[in-house]
């Protein structure tokens, strides 16, 4: 396991923050207040591993599978519908979501191999994560992933704590199936929107894997 670039600056403001708190309390609490300082050390202690462990990227064989769709996120499924396109496409589509918590790995990945036909960013509001609006409302990065024919969209999109989407793919670019395209800062969620024929393998309630659990066959 590693840390993501991308949590290099929040982990070092969060050393020098929690550094000068507890240097404080050992100044000024420590020797009439014992406990409370103890308390404030295993706070601020826990918060560090917790900002660096929200940075992890753990070890993972990821999945290569032709015809495959692989989750683009770690988390929980918690949308799987037929929906109107309100973006990119003016058809029908089966909208796949899985909600990142805090908890979760946040890296997010390229569902497929192939070409990016879109990559746009979308100013927004920042409604809770599983509330019905956030994937047309929210602060949002949109990106189309087209393979031969098929064409597949990826939305990361900001949640109530998520304050910072990074998607690091651009128009033209060729992609490989399960690699990097962004992170998300501080719970989310992602939407994918397949087309009606593939074969929706996820089911609510499922904890896939981002770049190793298959979502769906096309």
């Amino acid at each position: 396991m590693h840390i993501h670039k991308e949590g290099s600056t929040t982990i070092a403001w969060t050393v020098i923050i929690v550094g000068v708190i507890n240097l404080l309390s050992f100044y000024f609490l420590s020797f009439d207040f014992p406990i409370l300082s103890w308390i404030i050390v295993l706070i601020t202690l826990g918060l560090l591993f917790f900002i660096i462990s929200f940075f992890r990227i753990p070890k993972r064989a990821l999945t290569l599978r032709e015809n495959a769709v692989v989750a683009p996120a770690d988390g929980t499924v918690v949308v799987i519908e037929e929906v109107q396109a309100d973006e990119y496409f003016n058809d029908r589509r089966i909208q796949v979501s899985i909600f990142m918590s805090p908890l979760n790995v946040h890296v997010n990945r390229n569902p497929i191999s192939g070409e990016v036909a879109y990559s746009q960013y979308h100013k927004g509001k920042y409604l809770v994560a599983w509330h019905p609006k956030s994937s047309t409302e929210n602060e949002r990065h949109s990106v189309v992933f087209k393979k031969n024919e098929t064409e597949i969209l990826v939305k990361q999109i900001a949640g109530a704590l998520a304050k910072r989407i990074v998607n690091y793919l651009k128009a033209g670019q060729k992609v490989k199936q399960s690699e990097e395209m962004g992170f998300i800062k501080f719970g989310s969620r992602v939407d994918l929107l397949l087309p009606l024929n593939a074969k929706i393998l996820a089911k609510i309630g499922d904890k896939p894997k981002g770049g190793v659990t298959v979502i769906a066959e096309l």
